[in-house]
């Protein structure tokens, strides 16, 4: 092992704004720095954190001039509820729906792909 995972970081137009979004999903604690440009969400689980660019452009998810690059998991117990609770704080459902009975592909207000996942497609605890 060369290092540890420290943070999981997601350029946006708006981090307060971001960090928001996801504190609502996953809980934990919200972290701001003097400047406005990088928030965190810590969690008992880990880190995400929310960094402000100026000229930012939301991925095109699946496929097109900006790619997705990277998503989030969050796991929940159940997945219509899940959806309903995203939808309710401003995520909106992608149009292409891989495998909906074991997840669900949602944007965040920025344009980010994430998606919900069902107790079917639950790791093993490391």
């Amino acid at each position: 092992m060369i290092g540890r995972l420290d943070v999981m970081a997601l350029d946006c137009p708006d981090a307060g704004a971001l960090a928001a979004f996801y504190h609502s999903i996953i809980g934990g604690e919200l972290m701001r720095r003097d400047d406005a440009e990088w928030v965190e969400v810590h969690t008992a689980h880990g880190r995400v954190a929310f960094q402000q660019i100026e000229h930012y452009r939301a991925p095109t998810w699946p496929e097109g001039p900006v790619p997705q690059q990277a998503h989030l998991d969050i796991y929940v117990d159940d997945l219509d509820t899940g959806e309903a609770a995203v939808l309710d704080i401003g995520a909106s459902k992608a149009e292409i729906q891989p495998s909906p009975e074991a997840f669900r592909v949602f944007l965040d207000p920025a344009g980010h792909p994430f998606c919900l996942v069902g107790s079917t497609m639950q790791h093993p605890p490391a």
